[in-house]
């Protein structure tokens, strides 16, 4: 299983934080430029990379003011999940951890690991900015 994390501390309450990452329709200000044909509902996510593949998510579990599961909506071509994880640092900051679990056998992981890294990091820096 490969794991890639990235994290964040936001000067927002947590159920803020939460809410913007429990609804999928704010999860494009999240995505990089290469991101198009986004479509979703508050559970559900269709977008192409570019120059790669056509990916579905859905919104698996919420549990309020902690954690969303993201997963494949669709067939992939390796078993993953993202996690965010929020965390109450109380005065009214908020550690958002975005983690990804993949498994990848070694061509992939060559492939993808490059990539999957750099969108974690994104992802948490585009959220540091909308919020």
């Amino acid at each position: 299983m490969s794991i890639f994390e990235s994290k964040v501390e936001l000067n927002r309450p947590v159920s803020e934080v939460y809410n913007f990452l429990a609804d999928f329709n704010n999860h494009q200000q999240l995505m990089p430029d290469n991101i198009s044909n986004w479509s979703s509902t508050t559970d559900e996510a269709r977008f192409s990379v570019q120059n790669m593949a056509k990916l579905a998510l859905k919104i698996s579990n919420r549990i309020e003011n902690q954690t969303i599961i993201i997963v494949p909506a669709e067939q992939v071509p390796f078993n993953m999940d993202m996690r965010w994880i929020v965390a109450d640092l109380g005065n009214n900051t908020t550690e958002a951890i975005l983690t990804i679990s993949a498994e990848l056998n070694m061509m992939m992981k060559m492939m993808a690991s490059g990539p999957l890294k750099k969108l974690v990091e994104h992802q948490t820096q585009a959220l540091e900015k909308v919020l």
